[in-house]
């Protein structure tokens, strides 16, 4: 049976490997420079960050990690920075899982918005995400400098 909880301290060895095989599922495994231990620090000790987990027998097998955002015209919102189930578990609805509990997540908090990006190749992504009647909107450009 596989159920969702909160992200304890210890997980995040297990969700490092998943972010690990989601860098790789897009195509860009030497961009991860975040470690484990950093993970730890930032979800459980200055809480930067939080993750929800899939579990099967005790192992996790996906993850939805999210924070506060802001907006200066809407309020509180949540940002959901990384959603993976690990490939033998797709199709079982974990991903709807990890989804709808991160859209419940964001309804607590009264978050006015819950947003995300995906890749626009990542045909998958996007056909999960229509089919959860979710607004797509491909009219911004993410801007960024990295301080790596």
């Amino acid at each position: 049976m596989i159920s969702i909880r909160k992200a304890k301290p210890g997980d995040e060895i297990e969700i490092f490997a998943l972010i690990n095989e989601l860098a790789l599922y897009e195509k860009e495994p030497d961009e991860v420079t975040n470690t484990a231990t950093e993970l730890r620090k930032h979800l459980f000790e200055e809480h930067l960050c939080d993750a929800i987990v899939a579990i099967e027998n005790q192992k996790i097998i996906g993850f939805a990690l999210f924070y506060i955002s802001y907006s200066t015209w809407k309020g509180k919102c949540l940002y959901l920075e990384d959603f993976y189930v690990r490939q033998e578990y797709r199709k079982l609805g974990v991903g709807s899982m990890l989804f709808e509990e991160t859209i419940k997540i964001a309804k607590s908090i009264k978050a006015k918005r819950l947003d995300w990006l995906v890749l626009d190749w990542n045909d998958i992504a996007i056909n999960f995400y229509r089919k959860h009647g979710t607004t797509l909107d491909n009219s911004w450009i993410n801007g960024r400098i990295s301080f790596d």
